[in-house]
């Protein structure tokens, strides 16, 4: 991306905030957030991050820069979140390198636990404003929203194309979310292969912080236990996999889930990937989601007690 097609607010705020404008473009993506890989004048590397301002981003970044000062793998923020117009822009080191993980096996799925297990121990102990509104794939509790929440550009969209299992798991696992009354913690909730990156068997770096989420800490892990092989468009484990997840999960923790937390993490897996594949239908994405949902509802419902 050349140096002139940036927004025109970012290389003044980099000089302000940083000591130095833009000399190139590492790289750009644009998601939930617009992410700049910048080097500055002078030589230093660094990612500039700009969302609309929801009122969420200053706690997901204080919370970040908590586990970063810790030594926990992720990148640490260089600036507190700073107001442009109607974005909220941080800016955090470079962490570059490291490996995308591949499959769910079992054991990738045991290794991911592991990683997740550490992050949300270190989370427990921090304290900022709960993150809300939440993410919207794990915002089943959105108030007068129905099976999902409100999303104008995915409200607006043909909403026949959305197969009626995909909308019938929804359903009944939002149904057994909502009976949970379990406590809300501080979690990540996008933590999907895409957002990890390895070296070898130790894990190098966990990205996203813009989507940590105020939820029962059974319900974060179990959108993780399903969530944790999506390399690329979502997608689900498998039912053995994301089992071997919990497990792990609670052996790493050192306690073990009450059956109405097992029960709420299973209905989570299923209304996270059914959030994702309505979404992929939608927009026309790739099918896998709604595939292996269909394929899996009903065990993984079974098992939610839904």
């Amino acid at each position: 991306m050349p140096l002139d097609e940036l927004p025109l607010w970012l290389p003044a705020w980099c000089l302000d905030h940083l000591g130095g404008e833009p000399a190139d473009v590492l790289f750009r993506s644009h998601q939930v957030s617009m992410v700049f890989g910048l080097r500055l004048a002078g030589g230093r590397d660094v990612v500039v991050k700009a969302r609309a301002d929801d009122g969420r981003a200053a706690s997901c970044v204080a919370a970040q820069a908590r586990l970063a000062e810790r030594g926990f793998p992720c990148a640490r923020p260089l600036t507190p979140v700073v107001g442009v117009g109607g974005l909220a822009v941080h800016a955090e080191d470079f962490r570059p390198g490291g490996e995308v993980p591949h499959g769910d096996s079992p054991d990738m799925a045991r290794r991911s636990a592991e990683v997740f297990a550490r992050l949300m121990a270190e989370l427990a102990s921090v304290i900022v404003a709960p993150p809300l509104p939440n993410p919207p794939w794990v915002r089943w509790d959105e108030n007068g929203a129905g099976t999902w929440p409100a999303i104008e550009f995915l409200d607006g969209l043909d909403q026949s194309v959305v197969s009626e299992h995909i909308v019938e798991a929804a359903e009944r696992a939002r149904e057994r979310l909502l009976a949970g009354g379990l406590p809300c913690v501080l979690g990540h909730a996008d933590f999907e292969a895409q957002n990890l990156r390895w070296q070898g068997r130790r894990v190098w770096a966990v990205h996203d912080w813009d989507s940590l989420a105020w939820q029962p800490e059974a319900a974060l892990v179990g959108a993780a236990s399903g969530s944790f092989a999506s390399a690329g468009p979502p997608t689900l484990a498998r039912i053995e996999s994301s089992e071997a997840f919990l497990v792990a999960y609670q052996d790493f923790r050192g306690r073990l889930f009450t059956p109405v937390e097992l029960e709420i993490a299973w209905a989570a897996s299923v209304w996270m990937a059914a959030y994702n594949a309505r979404e992929m239908a939608l927009c026309g994405g790739s099918p896998a989601g709604g595939d292996a949902l269909r394929a899996q509802a009903a065990e993984r419902l079974r098992r939610a007690n839904a």
